[in-house]
């Protein structure tokens, strides 16, 4: 037979394996953490041993597969390192915070309160000066208690109207948009109540309820939902026939879940956005029923200030630059901290 020809090999020897796979568990390191004395070789050191023996089959722990899948990304930690990078934001945020804490140390270093602060038609349209820090108003009341009464007052009311309205207009927003039998019923009321100017509700609700500021302030909630309901019910649009809601209820998930876990996350940055826009504008909306007559007059706020100075401001312009000036300063704080947090909250900011 020619040397080159090759031999025929029995099934025997086939089915033999190619590497020997058997393991010498006397020459396997029985103790491999106990520490060794060094400088001295160890004859059972991995170092000495076959290749083959070096591996084995890796054993399924479920809850170290667990724990290898796990990642330390936090959404709510990525959005406020995002928001700290925006200075202009954060640092407005401080000042309103200060601000707003102010308000309620200011009665401790004044000399008057608006308990105290009586009529005195003798002083009325003092300037700023030692004894009057913002100068004396129009009926010669002090200025400064009444100014920061009126901040804590306005923010106080104005958070409570828009987190209302914002809460009340999303759960109205996502049901309008995800559940098809009952789109036609808020598509309705939402056109009976927009038809109307709302000033013509206020005025109605003002003249046969009453004007305090818990009653308008219910009244601006039940009629400021419209726009963001509206809003989120166009967002909801976009997300309800995706193909995870689509298995989702196919899965037999009920529709809170569907809405809270599957389409709520993607609407988080519109609504911050919308709620930071809204303290503001509610601020503005109290300055105009004020200066209407529609609101209580009884206790101060910055649009009953704004609304006394209207008359006095170009020959006492300090009436009028004090409460200004902080309904500016809470402006643009929202503003900034609203763009800011509602960027920080979109994952496609996130690294």
């Amino acid at each position: 037979m020619n040397r080159h020809e090759k031999k025929q090999k029995t099934v025997q020897e086939l089915e033999q394996p190619v590497v020997d796979l058997s393991i010498d568990y006397g020459q396997v390191d029985q103790e491999p953490k106990k520490e060794r004395p060094r400088g001295r070789e160890y004859p059972k050191s991995r170092s000495r041993m076959p290749e083959k023996q070096l591996f084995e089959f890796a054993e399924y722990k479920p809850m170290d597969a667990e724990r290898i899948g796990y990642s330390n990304y936090s959404y709510w930690k990525s959005v406020w390192q995002n928001f700290l990078k925006k200075k202009p934001a954060v640092i407005m945020s401080v000042v309103f915070i200060l601000l707003f804490l102010f308000t309620f140390v200011s009665p401790l270093i004044s000399r008057y309160t608006t308990e105290t602060a009586r009529i005195n038609y003798d002083i009325m349209f003092t300037p700023p000066n030692g004894e009057f820090w913002f100068g004396t108003d129009n009926m010669g009341r002090d200025y400064w208690c009444q100014v920061w009464f009126a901040t804590r007052t306005s923010i106080m009311l104005a958070a409570l109207v828009a987190t209302g309205e914002i809460v009340l207009g999303t759960v109205i927003g996502l049901l309008w948009g995800y559940v098809r039998r009952l789109d036609r019923f808020f598509t309705e009321l939402y056109n009976f109540i927009n038809n109307v100017p709302t000033i013509i509700y206020m005025t109605l609700i003002a003249l046969m309820v009453g004007k305090s500021f818990i009653i308008m302030a219910l009244a601006m909630i039940f009629f400021n939902w419209l726009s963001t309901a509206r809003n989120v019910r166009n967002l909801v649009l976009m997300y309800r026939d995706r193909e995870y809601n689509l298995a989702s209820r196919c899965l037999g998930t009920g529709i809170g879940r569907i809405l809270t876990k599957n389409i709520l996350p993607y609407l988080v940055s519109v609504i911050i956005l919308r709620l930071a826009l809204a303290i503001p504008g509610t601020i503005a909306y109290e300055t105009t029923l004020t200066y209407l007559g529609l609101m209580d007059v009884t206790q101060p706020s910055l649009g009953i200030l704004l609304r006394n100075a209207r008359t006095f401001f170009l020959d006492y312009p300090y009436l009028l630059v004090f409460p200004a000036g902080i309904v500016s300063i809470i402006t643009i704080t929202f503003y900034l901290v609203g763009n800011a947090f509602s960027d920080a909250c979109d994952p496609r900011n996130h690294v």
